[in-house]
């Protein structure tokens, strides 16, 4: 046998494993393609799952405090699932009013708004004019004239009867899921550890389980509650200090919760919309910015403050990851993936921390 031979079929030396072989860039980049595809062409069968999965770890912590008083988890999860239908409901009649009024005013406050815009916006109109009339004066003034496009709709009589029955078929799909994980979740979670053929295997999974079942349902209710406060604390000062009707107030207050939930990306939107509502309510600029400024306030006050001392350091994400996060979630799935990016990102983090090797993939979120 030649020496090349011997020195290819020569064993590694002790303790050296063999590398194992790495997929090629390109095809990381068609598998992570090929999965973001699947997730936004499966939304409508995959958004009422996690909708449903994300109200039962809301309601989970409850569960479990009914369970400690000796009620059947059966009839808590109907008293649970019952008590948040009819607050929706309540809360739902108290807003259309105010909402509907906000949305046939819209086009007249819109009219309203323009005249303080244009006021305000005359310096820099007075500098663009002052602009234009130097580059005429040094090019000469173009006599080209602009392009306009002609855009056409086509109304479909048919859509808005599709519409209607797609969505209350969603919405009665969240319901009944949310009933038959907050019932029967823990049950398919042991049938499904028990499919694993390593008791290793099964170790780790129920730890991760349980860490996702307890510490994500700890934090989403945390961070419901933290919402709601904030909402009503904002609903109160409009209806005190700025005089504004409780319907409106509620109105508002309801918005500021739910945005709340997206984080930076939501709190931007209500200021925008606090500024615009504050144009079209107040005739001076000072009581115009009152309401922005009410909201900046809160947000602030709470996720500076009452966020960190209630959830600590453990739950921290980055402020670049969230934020990529919540453009890829909402490109993805619209405000559904709005209000799912920080639960999902928690969760990922999560599942890291407790997978051997993966501890500085954890950090990278933090």
């Amino acid at each position: 046998m030649s020496i090349e031979s011997e020195t290819t079929l020569s064993p590694l030396p002790d303790g050296l494993v063999p590398l194992r072989p790495r997929a090629p860039f390109a095809m990381l980049v068609l598998t992570v393609l090929a999965v973001g595809y699947t997730l936004w062409a499966a939304q409508d069968l995959l958004l009422p799952v996690l909708l449903a999965m994300f109200f039962a770890l809301v309601g989970n912590p409850i569960l479990r405090l009914l369970q400690r008083l000796r009620v059947p988890r059966f009839l808590g999860a109907v008293l649970v699932l019952g008590a948040g239908i009819a607050v929706t409901v309540v809360l739902g009649q108290q807003l259309v009013q105010p909402a509907t009024a906000w949305v046939h005013d819209a086009p007249r406050q819109l009219q309203k708004l323009a005249p303080k815009l244009q006021a305000m916006a005359k310096p820099v109109q007075a500098a663009n004019k002052a602009a234009e009339n130097i580059a005429r004066a040094a090019g000469g003034e173009s006599t080209a004239k602009p392009v306009q496009v002609v855009k056409t709709e086509i109304n479909d009589p048919y859509k808005s009867l599709t519409a209607t029955p797609r969505a209350a078929a969603s919405v009665l799909a969240v319901v009944l899921l949310t009933f038959f994980f907050m019932v029967y979740g823990q049950h398919l979670q042991r049938s499904a550890i028990a499919l694993l053929p390593d008791r290793q295997q099964k170790k780790v999974t129920v730890e991760i389980l349980q860490a996702i079942e307890t510490e994500i349902s700890r934090y989403v209710l945390t961070i419901s509650i933290i919402n709601i406060v904030v909402g009503l604390v904002f609903a109160g000062c409009l209806y005190f200090f700025l005089n504004v009707p409780m319907n409106e107030a509620l109105l508002w207050g309801t918005m500021a919760a739910i945005l709340n939930f997206a984080p930076y990306v939501g709190p931007l939107i209500g200021i925008i919309v606090m500024v615009l509502m504050g144009f079209a309510a107040y005739s001076t600029p000072m009581q115009a910015f009152l309401p922005a400024a009410i909201y900046l306030g809160l947000h602030t006050l709470e996720g500076q403050i009452l966020t960190p001392i209630v959830l600590g350091r453990r739950m921290a994400l980055s402020p670049l990851v969230l934020i990529l996060a919540l453009m890829v979630f909402g490109w993805l799935w619209g405000i559904v993936g709005l209000l799912l990016a920080v639960p999902l990102l928690v969760c990922v983090k999560i599942v890291l921390t407790r997978i051997e090797g993966m501890d500085g993939w954890a950090r990278l979120l933090e």
